[in-house]
């Protein structure tokens, strides 16, 4: 097992005036800096990949769905630019190390309404053909593509993991599997023990372990020990990252609803969540 934490939590969006975060994720004992893709061209891909190697860490990628980004839109313009979104965080995967880029990539985040079964039908197949597409363009880059649903606060289309295993098996691509963040499972779901275990070791390729508040991780309500004790069951052995929000962007902010500071400090959070991390998930550690 191998524990990380996003760039989201320091700095929205994540630019090259943001390195000396890599320093500090590796310097608190991380193996893992997720790097959130708000604006690609912020990033000077090159001399972060250098300074990556340098430090010995580990990239994911992930990603952020505005409204522009959008694969089931009705907009034919909007999907388009959604897709090229996406396959071109693929591209960057591939070319960091990153065995996945994750996030709600069906569609974009807060947008919440209620429509007909008849719109719910046509944005579903435009989003299944587009996945169909990023699955093929990540295949050809040995990357997979991890689809994560969110709390039906932050979107309308996928908020359960019944329901991306149903999405997931429509687009019917070996390279489109799902990423589990705890704290929407932790509004949607019955039991987060039993969604990982219904998710299972082949479909479940990364998650993101997060408190009930989005606060320090073993702070709030999340069952964390039956999540342990799931993952043990299935084998997972993959990454386990926090992803919260310290500094955000207003775009950020409006869409994931976040009005407060969510601990004392970025750095307190992340160091108490990975001491946390440690001692929970030792026993299942490889």
């Amino acid at each position: 097992m191998q524990f990380g934490v996003s760039t989201f939590l320091w700095a929205s969006p994540f630019s090259t005036n943001s390195f000396d975060l890599v320093y500090k994720i590796k310097d608190m004992g991380f193996d893992i800096i997720e790097v959130a893709v708000e604006n690609k061209d912020l990033i000077d891909w090159t001399k972060l990949k250098r300074i990556v190697k340098e430090t010995g860490l580990q990239v994911t990628i992930s990603g952020a769905f505005g409204a522009n980004r959008d694969i089931s839109s009705d907009d034919p313009d909007i999907r388009e630019n959604g897709l090229k979104y996406i396959t071109d965080c693929i591209t960057i995967a591939q070319d960091m190390g990153s065995p996945i880029f994750g996030g709600p990539v069906y569609s974009a985040v807060g947008k919440t309404r209620f429509i007909s079964d008849e719109q719910k039908k046509r944005e579903r197949a435009w989003c299944v053909e587009n996945l169909i597409k990023a699955g093929k363009f990540a295949e050809e880059r040995g990357i997979i593509v991890g689809l994560e649903p969110l709390n039906r606060f932050e979107t309308d289309m996928v908020n359960t993991a019944d329901q991306a295993i149903s999405l997931v098996k429509e687009a019917g691509h070996p390279s489109i599997k799902i990423q589990l963040d705890t704290f929407h499972c932790n509004i949607e779901e019955k039991s987060i023990p039993e969604t990982i275990r219904k998710i299972g070791k082949d479909l479940l390729c990364h998650i993101q372990a997060n408190e009930s508040d989005r606060g320090t991780p073993g702070t709030g309500n999340v069952d964390w020990e039956g999540m342990r004790d799931a993952l043990t069951d299935i084998g997972y052995d993959k990454a386990i990252v926090i992803e919260t929000f310290g500094e955000v962007s207003e775009e950020i902010a409006r869409a994931a609803s976040i009005w407060r500071p969510l601990a004392n400090s970025s750095d307190e959070l992340a160091a108490e969540g990975l001491q946390f991390y440690k001692k929970l998930f030792n026993s299942i550690n490889h």
